[in-house]
């Protein structure tokens, strides 16, 4: 299977990685932070603010590439601060609110000024 990257102005990028990038029917979604791709700003100073945000950027690289949320059987989330748990899974839950896909939450490395989160995602899809 040939590997097809995702590319789509929707979503935050950078020459150092793909967006998203599919092998068959699997598509894998890069962490994606909760910035705005049309302000280059954080969405906002709240957990929940950049969770909506980092899912949406990667829904956007999802539909690129011929998917969509429901399409989603894995979600690794990286926090910044584990006393934002609560503002997480608040903002997470509207995401998936039935049928949720496995999850990983684990510690950002990095300390990257104004993130707090970021998400990647592993999608299947038919065909």
């Amino acid at each position: 299977m040939k590997k097809q990257v995702i590319k789509t102005d929707r979503a935050p990028s950078s020459p150092l990685y793909s967006q998203g990038v599919k092998i068959g029917s699997t598509i894998y979604v890069s962490g994606m932070a909760g910035m705005d791709p049309a302000t280059k700003t954080m969405a906002g100073p709240t957990v929940q603010d950049q969770t909506r945000q980092a899912i949406r950027n990667c829904e956007a690289v999802l539909e690129a590439g011929g998917a969509s949320l429901q399409d989603v059987v894995s979600v690794t989330v990286l926090l910044a601060n584990p006393a934002d748990w609560t503002g997480l899974n608040e903002a997470y839950a509207k995401a998936f609110p039935t049928d949720p896909p496995t999850r990983a939450v684990t510690r950002l490395g990095p300390e990257l000024p104004g993130v707090l989160v970021s998400v990647t995602m592993i999608a299947q899809i038919d065909g």
